[in-house]
């Protein structure tokens, strides 16, 4: 990945859109069942869903490309700390208490700027406009956007969470900077 500036002075419509996105009911539980029953990376199924808000349609091999560029971020860092803040959910005797529960919340921190700047690095590498091609249907481009992640994933989606996903989607404006 280029070296890009991801602590600007304000949040990239991307990030706007995911936190807006995230907010919506049922969202963080669909976007946990595809994660963890699918292993899906949810920032790339978040950007395909902004994208496709701004009327871009994604292939397989786009987002192959896209995968491949922000792996090794997600594997080193935001997995990392998922794994850590998991882990200090339950930590053993004698490290449970007051200290380790700090130490979480500081984790929990640390992987939500994780994510973010996965988040602003997606949006300045991969601009709306230099990717895809357009969709004027914005439904049909994030159902586009996500069946194509499925399969450059290799495997099925819970329809459930996509359907919750997509409609969900469907109520928020996406600009694109």
């Amino acid at each position: 990945m280029t070296q890009t500036d991801t602590k600007s002075a304000s949040p990239s419509p991307f990030w706007t859109f995911s936190l807006s996105l995230y907010g919506k009911p049922g969202v963080p539980d669909a976007c946990l069942t595809l994660q963890d029953g699918a292993g899906v990376d949810v920032n790339l199924l978040l950007f395909g869903l902004y994208l496709g808000r701004t009327g871009r349609k994604l292939s397989s091999d786009d987002l192959r490309k896209i995968a491949q560029t922000t792996e090794p971020w997600r594997a080193g860092i935001v997995v990392s700390l998922r794994a850590a803040r998991r882990a200090l959910k339950e930590p053993p005797a004698p490290f449970n208490g007051p200290l380790a529960e700090d130490l979480r919340k500081r984790v929990k921190s640390s992987e939500l700027e994780a994510e973010r700047i996965q988040q602003e690095a997606l949006f300045v590498t991969f601009p709306a406009s230099s990717i895809g091609v357009a969709e004027p249907d914005l439904a049909k481009a994030c159902a586009q956007n996500v069946d194509a992640y499925r399969i450059t994933l290799d495997t099925s989606f819970n329809e459930a969470a996509v359907a919750t996903l997509l409609t969900q989607a469907e109520t928020i404006v996406a600009t694109k900077g």
